[in-house]
């Protein structure tokens, strides 16, 4: 029999849940989003002679044929795993599945979970063999260049390996994080279909095709829910020279027409965004972008650059319209001034869309009613409301279980369930007061004339709503008998 291939690297998106309930995943059909994380591993290791192929099992669910072929005709040595916590069972079961087909293969984990977890992703798992904390680049490339011969791996940071006799040990984290600017663009060739196989949410952008970026790693805040188990304390970003010829490369070479930059904090770096406007203006590349950001960190005159240069929708974390609540979440909970910088990103002519949650520590129903009439006071065009849930790596992980009650279930950690349970809230209640704030965000005539709108501002978005309008409606339809059931029983 031959052996492995040494200098090849499978390496997978898992799905996180069965792939029959894949067609029938509403927040699927509305967002997939590329792996850019692992696209960015394969760039990083084909520049250091290691080939690298990917397997996004979000944007195609029916992949465990393509896992056993590939394995069968390439025999890599190595099959590494990005998981959230969600999917991080899943990423065992096809950590599975590749040793069933090559029982000699090494099997490497990474990602958030992972590295907020660190040994205990590998104790009762023996389907994983390596786990990789915090940035995988120089990591991924060591341990592979290594072999992942045991009497080697004390010698490569950032991993946790078993050694046989204590159990999973960590070699620490790595010294210094990579310079972003020394890394190649990310291998989105390497992701089948792309661009077209992948979608931003509806109603998020003017055109397509379309796709994500990332052009910073960290960020400079501490909130309360917010896992820092991979950055760490630090916060990165590219040059805006770099960040400009990201777009003229992804325009050229794919014909993005529209970038959602999947940053904590785009302009928290005011003079790097001031440089990549001039360049989007004096340079245009017939592109438009969203981006998030933080209130502290935007101005009329920074916006109005922004919009000039192509800034189609900002979203801003305003999480909850209690000011006592957010305090105990967040610095500068100033509810007043966050009001009037969304005010100053209308004035720009920007979209607008407000980021909340349901369900933090020291909720109640009042506190979810002034969230309510604090989003519906200003004109934000959008709104994103996720079911509160402390992840392994957040400050409040370590307590969950003091602060109300906790389901750890991890498949179902994917803040689109109630597994955390505020003290003195109830599910059912929590469930119909979600199941209201986004009735009323829908039916304010405010939205409907936006939604209107779309039709020539967003023509696709329309057309990925017609064609999965039954499912829409079902999801419509169950959360209206869910609340009302809830509205009788809570």
């Amino acid at each position: 029999m031959t052996t492995l291939n040494e200098k090849r690297a499978l390496l997978v998106h898992p799905l996180g849940y069965g792939t029959e309930s894949a067609g029938h995943d509403i927040s699927r059909k509305a967002n997939i989003m590329p792996p850019l994380g692992l696209a960015s591993l394969a760039a990083y290791l084909k520049r250091a002679g290691i080939e690298a192929d990917i397997v996004d099992y979000y944007a195609n669910p029916m992949s465990d044929p393509l896992i056993r072929d590939y394995l069968a005709r390439y025999r890599p040595a190595f099959i590494g795993l990005s998981c959230t916590t969600s999917s991080f069972l899943d990423g065992v079961r096809i950590a599975g599945l590749a040793k069933s087909v090559e029982p000699g293969i090494k099997t490497v984990f990474g990602g958030p979970h992972v590295s907020a977890l660190k040994t205990r992703t590998l104790e009762g798992f023996p389907q994983v063999d390596l786990a990789v904390v915090g940035e995988g680049e120089e990591t991924l490339k060591e341990l592979i260049e290594c072999g992942g011969e045991t009497q080697l791996l004390p010698r490569v940071p950032g991993i946790v390996y078993r050694d046989g006799k204590e159990g999973p040990s960590f070699t620490g984290y790595r010294k210094n994080g990579v310079d972003l600017d020394s890394l190649p663009f990310p291998a989105y060739e390497k992701l089948p279909g792309y661009p077209l196989a992948y979608k931003l949410p509806i109603f998020n952008y003017p055109g397509t095709p379309n796709s994500s970026c990332i052009s910073s790693r960290g960020c400079p805040y501490a909130c309360s829910y917010c896992d820092r188990s991979v950055f760490r304390n630090s916060f990165r970003y590219n040059s805006a020279g770099y960040l400009y010829e990201h777009l003229k490369y992804l325009h050229e070479r794919f014909h993005i027409r529209h970038v959602n930059f999947y940053d904590d904090q785009f302009t928290f770096n005011r003079q790097r965004v001031v440089e990549f406007t001039r360049m989007m203006i004096d340079k245009p590349l017939g592109m438009t972008f969203n981006c998030a950001v933080r209130a502290e960190h935007i101005d009329p005159e920074l916006t109005g650059m922004m919009r000039q240069a192509g800034c189609w929708m900002i979203s801003l974390g305003i999480e909850t319209g209690d000011e006592e609540l957010l305090a105990r979440h967040r610095k500068n909970a100033d509810l007043g001034m966050l009001a009037e910088k969304i005010r100053v990103i209308k004035k720009a002519g920007i979209r607008v869309k407000g980021l909340m949650m349901i369900g933090l520590p020291g909720e109640t129903r009042s506190s979810i009613e002034k969230s309510m009439d604090y989003v519906f006071s200003l004109p934000v065009d959008d709104i994103n409301v996720s079911k509160f849930t402390p992840f392994p790596g957040t400050p409040l992980y370590e307590n969950a279980h003091e602060l109300g009650t906790f389901d750890e279930d991890w498949p179902k950690m994917d803040c689109m369930s109630f597994l955390f349970i505020p003290k003195g809230m109830t599910k059912k209640l929590l469930e119909r007061l979600f199941t209201k704030f986004y009735r009323k965000h829908i039916m304010r005539p405010k939205t409907l004339i936006d939604y209107v709108t779309m039709i020539w501002r967003s023509p696709d978005s329309w057309k990925r709503f017609i064609s999965n309008i039954g499912p829409f409606l079902r999801f419509a339809l169950t959360d209206r008998r869910i609340a009302g059931k809830n509205e009788k029983t809570a």
